[in-house]
């Protein structure tokens, strides 16, 4: 490695920590904050905000007595309560808690009523969730609902346009048939799409300024890239949206489908990729990598993929959503996500798909450099994502998590009184364990699994 590859190899790994670094920095404060505003709201006082572990960098108290700093380490961050021991609520400080009267007491969060202490740690999760639905939502709302009837907002670019394939679309154009199949609607329009054969040349009817007609265009879902994940060969080979694949190991690709048995038929052995961009060729070598696939039975499995999605070569139109469908479809893709998380789980327990998948520190990191790369808004959508699994994730029953807080306050309201000191710390302890187990078990294959 020459000295200029080393400055570009440090230069994308600065780049993944600071974007890691960013998108961990928003949810970790919209988490803690409905942690601290929740409990404001329970009068439980909070005598930090902090954003980051370790020595303080800068800090504010406000009129309330809450210091607000920013900390040295950007990994985390945490609200302590009056009367907490540390920073995680696990314990009361008992030298502080026997100086306060009984008012005073009422404002920590040991001497408040189980329902304002259930209610300040089921905040954060739920503030997590609530910055998915928003994000998610507002992404909809600003890019539109596609129109219910297919059609064109504008055509994307691609290598037989140049060729003068195919050239008879144009935006505004409606589709109400491919090859003589009526395509009212997006679902039509898919089903027609897959009973194509591989071809450049396809024959549309479509209704355009008030009149129809029937013209020659390209493919409906030729092999372009709409999106390239993180930590997929696809993206180490340097592929981007807007790539066109044209050819696979000397084979014509002429739609996305030539592209998937492509992949397939090479099961993790390399393919050599003729790609097209903006106008000029050039070669990709990428192996296919194992990853998780819907299965027959509408479980996981594992199969072989190059780590790109495609789309139709058009841009539908679209409508603006109302407030309520854009908060709709925002509840949707978080509860995806949270379905995803727990059939992939179980996909790994039962052997069905390798344990590679779950992720560590680097490899959500290097995802995060990879989505800002490729646009803000792919980004935002990171962020959205990673802060409806970390709500998740933290309300997972483990002690040390919100999820094992709130095992002991149910405890506390089956029994009438919390658990032993001698049981929670045990349990602390055991949590703690588990969470540093898991820890290193998602850095090793951040390591050493592709």
């Amino acid at each position: 490695m020459d000295f200029s590859d080393l400055l570009q190899s440090l230069g994308a790994t600065l780049y993944s920590a600071g974007a890691f670094v960013v998108a961990l920095s928003v949810i970790v404060a919209v988490h803690e904050f409905g942690h601290y505003i929740v409990g404001r709201w329970s009068g439980i006082h909070a005598e930090v905000f902090s954003l980051g572990f370790g020595p303080r960098l800068f800090s504010r108290t406000d009129r309330r007595g809450t210091r607000w700093q920013v900390a040295a380490v950007p990994f985390g961050g945490y609200v302590k309560f009056l009367g907490d021991a540390n920073a995680a609520s696990a314990g009361a400080d008992e030298a502080t808690m026997r100086t306060l009267s009984p008012e005073e007491r009422r404002h920590t969060m040991h001497g408040a009523p189980l329902w304002a202490r259930a209610a300040t740690v089921v905040a954060g999760p739920v503030f997590n969730f609530i910055l998915s639905i928003l994000i998610f939502g507002a992404m909809l709302y600003v890019s539109g609902i596609a129109t219910p009837e297919p059609q064109i907002a504008r055509i994307l670019p691609l290598p037989q346009a140049e060729a003068g394939i195919g050239a008879g679309l144009a935006p505004g154009d409606r589709i109400l048939a491919v090859e003589g199949v009526s395509t009212p609607d997006y679902e039509a329009l898919a089903k027609a799409t897959d009973a194509l054969p591989s071809t450049d040349a396809v024959g549309y009817r479509i209704l355009r300024d008030g009149a129809e007609m029937t013209v020659t265009g390209p493919h409906p879902m030729p092999a372009l890239v709409l999106g390239v994940l993180p930590k997929s060969a696809a993206i180490d080979a340097g592929l981007t949206v807007g790539d066109v694949i044209v050819a696979a190991d000397g084979e014509p690709i002429r739609r996305f489908a030539d592209l998937q048995a492509a992949v397939k038929d090479s099961a993790g052995q390399p393919v050599r990729l003729r790609v097209w961009r903006e106008g000029a060729y050039f070669e990709a070598i990428l192996a296919a990598r194992p990853r998780p696939v819907s299965a027959a039975d509408g479980g996981l499995e594992t199969g072989y993929q190059i780590g790109i999605s495609g789309g139709y070569m058009f841009e539908p139109a679209t409508r603006a959503p109302s407030p309520l469908e854009a908060a709709k479809t925002g509840v949707r893709a978080s509860w995806g996500i949270v379905a995803t998380t727990f059939d992939a789980l179980g996909a790994m327990v039962s052997g069905a798909i390798s344990t590679c998948n779950l992720n560590g520190p680097i490899g959500i990191a290097q995802a995060s450099g990879a989505a800002a790369s490729q646009g803000l808004a792919d980004f935002v959508w990171l962020v959205a994502a990673l802060s409806t699994a970390i709500g998740l994730l933290n309300l997972f029953p483990i002690p040390v998590l919100d999820g094992g807080h709130l095992v002991f306050h149910a405890w506390e309201w089956a029994t009438g009184r919390p658990p032993p000191d001698r049981v929670m710390n045990v349990a602390m302890a055991a949590g703690l364990a588990l969470v540093l187990a898991l820890m290193v078990f998602g850095l090793s294959n951040d390591l050493f699994c592709r």
